[in-house]
């Protein structure tokens, strides 16, 4: 199956909701609710959860949806609620067809509220689920850092479709990782980038369009020739990976640049194009599961780009065990050729006394 059609929604449907995102940094329209586990939603969250989501519906109405947001905080908010519905209800791409093959504007509050709960699925090994991130990294996007609005097709467990919507990366892909990408927008730089990847088709990126989508490239990872000259990506917060660990493991492994601290997927759009070489996302405590959704579109942009993607124990990462990542500890990320390399060096730091 070439999962063409998916594709194409998935492309369209993750444009529209960025360009959402974007609207609403720089208008600055940024309330706030707090999620259980303490971390920022913003109303971007909301409203582009309810344009992905309604998309999906129209295109694909038996398939079930895995979205990181629900709407009862909303229901007892009539404030916050108003914002993203103008949002919502504005929301459009400039290419009339595109936006008709999205299946048009949601018609009311409780349509925009309904879609947004209908990402509600246990997620599980069989059958088709999407699996949705609207605002990954939303402590990127407050502060006008990286982001990314994650988009994944999961079929009986095996990611067939992702997309991911960057509109703070730089559109060239030769462009060189550094700390502040996206942050300094000084050097005239052309920002927005959508990647995208389908089982046995390869990766591609593309400029971030205002209506039909912009011609595409493919993309691959970079050949590591030293792995001591290396670049590797962490993430900005120690809640969500152990940088001690991963300092330890560059130095095991010879590698002296700094790491590439960034929220969100963007990481692993950044070393599929050959912009970064490494991903590494260690386990800070033992009980936390990483979800689907942070993670199913970027293991196979970087799977098709000519990577390797695994937990810490060299498993592949089994996206049909529900919501989450049951039974996964952390991420590796590399280009195939020296995964087992990178691999080594992370079982060691890790068997090694604390």
């Amino acid at each position: 199956m070439s999962y063409e059609k998916e594709l194409h929604i998935a492309q369209l449907a993750v444009q529209r909701a960025t360009l959402l995102t974007q609207r609403v940094f720089h208008e600055k329209v940024k309330g706030t609710l707090s999620k259980d586990d303490k971390s920022p939603v913003t109303i971007g969250d909301f409203a582009a959860q309810a344009l992905i989501i309604h998309a999906i519906r129209k295109n694909f109405p038996r398939d079930v949806i895995v979205g990181e947001e629900e709407a009862s905080a909303l229901r007892d908010n009539r404030v916050l609620t108003s914002q993203i519905w103008e949002l919502v209800r504005q929301a459009r791409l400039e290419d009339q067809a595109a936006e008709e093959e999205l299946g048009g504007s949601l018609e009311s509050v409780e349509q925009m509220l309904q879609a947004i709960d209908e990402g509600n699925s246990a997620g599980g090994a069989t059958g088709r689920i999407w699996a949705l991130d609207p605002v990954d990294g939303t402590k990127g996007f407050l502060r006008g850092g990286q982001y990314a609005v994650c988009l994944a097709l999961i079929e009986d467990g095996d990611v067939k479709v992702g997309v991911l919507g960057c509109p703070n990366l730089p559109v060239d892909d030769s462009a060189p990782l550094s700390a502040d990408v996206g942050e300094e927008r000084a050097d005239g730089a052309e920002r927005g980038v959508l990647f995208s990847a389908v089982t046995g088709l390869g990766a591609t990126s593309r400029s971030l369009g205002r209506g039909f989508l912009q011609k595409s490239q493919p993309i691959h990872m970079k050949e590591v020739q030293d792995i001591t000259r290396a670049t590797f990506c962490e993430s900005v917060e120690p809640g969500h990976s152990s940088h001690s660990d991963q300092a330890e493991i560059a130095k095991r492994l010879g590698i002296t640049n700094p790491s590439v601290r960034m929220d969100s997927q963007a990481k692993y759009g950044s070393i599929a194009r050959g912009a970064g070489d490494l991903y590494l996302r260690l386990p800070v405590n033992a009980t936390y599961e990483e979800k689907i959704w942070d993670h199913a579109a970027g293991d196979l942009i970087v799977r098709e780009a000519g990577g390797t993607v695994t937990d810490a124990e060299g498993r592949r990462l089994d996206f049909g065990r529900g919501r989450t990542l049951k039974g996964h500890k952390g991420v590796v990320a590399a280009p195939t050729a020296v995964h087992d390399q990178v691999l080594d060096a992370v079982k060691s730091v890790l068997s090694s006394p604390k």
